[in-house]
């Protein structure tokens, strides 16, 4: 199975009340359920340390936007992809859960995933991170 790196997600927040602590507590929680799902189907999570992926940004979003970075770091890790994510809040009502699977040899961009959640509860979040989960063995079912 290949070895999958997930970076932490950020958070987007564009609401009139951005980055409260529900919803970086939030986003903090993501990385360990996707980490967690992908376990259950198989794969080998590699562990990349926080200041490692915070040396390796130059500003929000930089990693999400720069693949071939996102994968230079995942590489020193050994990790063969790397799941970099954001969680994008246009609104009180729903966010999206984005993440960008990266090939880590190849250093490109092979999928994006976007999945909604409607509401702030955990077990809603859950089936959202469930979803990303489902739609990366689903790329991987492809590539074979």
């Amino acid at each position: 199975q290949p070895r999958i790196a997930v970076l932490d997600f950020e958070l987007r927040d564009l609401t009139l009340k951005p980055g409260i602590p529900q919803e970086v507590a939030r986003t903090a929680s993501i990385k360990p359920m996707l980490e967690e799902e992908l376990q259950k189907s198989g794969y080998d999570i590699v562990t990349i340390p926080l200041d490692a992926q915070t040396q390796a940004t130059a500003g929000f979003g930089y990693l999400f936007d720069h693949h071939d970075i996102a994968a230079q770091l995942a590489q020193r890790y050994d990790a063969d992809y790397v799941i970099v994510g954001r969680l994008h809040k246009p609104s009180f009502l729903f966010v999206y859960l984005m993440a960008h699977l990266v090939d880590v040899k190849q250093q490109r961009l092979i999928a994006d995933y976007l999945s909604e959640v409607k509401g702030g509860e955990k077990k809603l979040t859950r089936k959202g991170v469930e979803s990303l989960a489902v739609k990366v063995n689903e790329t991987f079912s492809g590539l074979k």
